[in-house]
């Protein structure tokens, strides 16, 4: 079974989707649970480095907030998770987390993702699949029926 599992989380309908099926995994299993935030939209060719450091510093804040409400539902059902951010592109940052902290399951959400992967959901979640260095799970939210 699985003992690391990684969540990437974005604080998107995604996100969330697949924080919950995590968490009923990893209380299952009894398995440590962290979640990764990716800063990925910081300017390339900023104007000055405080736009850089400034686009930085509100992305920090609102990954902090949500990773902090995301760490409450986490409690609520009884699994104390560990929260990272780093900063690059969301698909290497992911593999590459997972490979350093030695995760044995990724976890992602397949849709409803916010702007910060929305624009490459596909191209992230394909190149997390091909390249994780452990299993990869991929959530989807439940449709509602017509």
């Amino acid at each position: 079974m699985y003992r690391t599992i990684l969540v990437p989380f974005d604080g998107s309908a995604g996100a969330w989707q697949a924080l919950r099926t995590a968490l009923r995994l990893a209380r299952e299993a009894s398995a440590a649970l962290t979640l990764l935030s990716v800063e990925e939209r910081l300017p390339h060719f900023a104007a000055a480095v405080g736009e850089v450091e400034e686009e930085k510093e509100l992305e920090n804040h609102y990954f902090a907030r949500v990773q902090q409400e995301a760490v409450a539902l986490a409690r609520a059902h009884g699994v104390e998770p560990a929260t990272a951010i780093r900063a690059g592109p969301a698909a290497h940052v992911i593999v590459r987390y997972a490979e350093e902290q030695g995760c044995d399951l990724i976890v992602i959400g397949a849709s409803g993702h916010s702007g910060v992967w929305g624009r490459l959901l596909g191209a992230t979640t394909d190149r997390v699949v091909d390249h994780a260095p452990c299993d990869v799970l991929v959530a989807r939210a439940a449709h509602a029926l017509a």
